[in-house]
């Protein structure tokens, strides 16, 4: 994982014993650093498990725990995290309209979307301009160490990552490109949409790197995703899986 966005470092913190909410202060600016993490989840059993989980991974800091849109507006300044991890309900807002907002105050910015709902195809419907790198988890998968913390890794290097087994509920819509796709190639776009490096990928269904790296091309070729140095392959890639795919029936 590379490190983007460093602007600041913790050295103190301050605890509210009412709501249990964590907030720390940025005071130095260092040029490299851990990926620094604040979360926006209203329920407080739920966040401290968020931010105990995310505390104890090697390369992750915790810089905010808050439970309102109002506390993320006034804290969230550009530059204080690199990645958000937003519930989409919140008491007083929509976590999405969040996130498009923190996101055009600071365009780096990793979004990851929490939901207790199935609803992966709200990634489609975001504003041109802020439609790449938002990650999408369902509130079960978080239960799982290993998927929250790569899919904060993720959004901290502008991936999207799609929930895993919400991934697993669909299949692609016929006479979609994605359907054109040979088995090989649609089992290698769903690892790479659920975060999975090529690594990863070659690791799971047990081939080479470069074995990953030839799908990962002929998927590319098949859907017309081309080289656009200005556009992440992966995630457009694992948009348009999302766009193409319908529930399994």
């Amino acid at each position: 994982m590379v490190p983007i966005g460093r602007v600041g470092t913790l050295v103190s913190v301050s605890r509210d014993g009412k709501t249990g909410q964590t907030i720390l202060d940025p005071m130095i600016k260092p040029a490299t650093g851990p990926v620094r993490v604040a979360l926006v989840e209203d329920q407080p059993l739920f966040r401290t498990m968020l931010e105990r989980t995310l505390a104890g991974a090697t390369g992750l800091h915790v810089v905010a725990a808050v439970g309102t849109t109002t506390e993320a507006m006034r804290l969230l300044r550009p530059g204080f995290a690199d990645v958000v991890v937003l519930d989409i309900d919140l008491p007083d807002g929509n976590g999405i309209a969040l996130g498009v907002t923190l996101r055009r105050r600071q365009p780096n910015l990793g979004i990851l979307l929490l939901s207790a709902h199935d609803a992966m195809d709200l990634l489609l419907d975001l504003p041109q301009d802020v439609a790449s790198g938002w990650g999408y988890l369902s509130k079960t998968s978080t239960t799982s160490e290993e998927v929250l913390i790569g899919a904060v890794q993720a959004a901290a290097v502008g991936e999207t990552v799609l929930d895993p087994a919400l991934l697993a509920k669909v299949k692609p819509r016929a006479g979609s490109d994605v359907a054109r796709l040979t088995d090989r190639q649609y089992e290698v776009l769903r690892l790479l949409a659920a975060g999975l490096s090529n690594a990863g990928i070659g690791e799971k269904l047990g081939i080479t790197e470069k074995s990953v790296q030839n799908h990962v091309n002929a998927t590319y070729a098949t859907l017309g995703i081309d080289a656009d140095p200005q556009r992440n392959p992966r995630v457009s890639a694992a948009l348009r899986l999302l766009e193409e795919s319908g529930p399994a029936h």
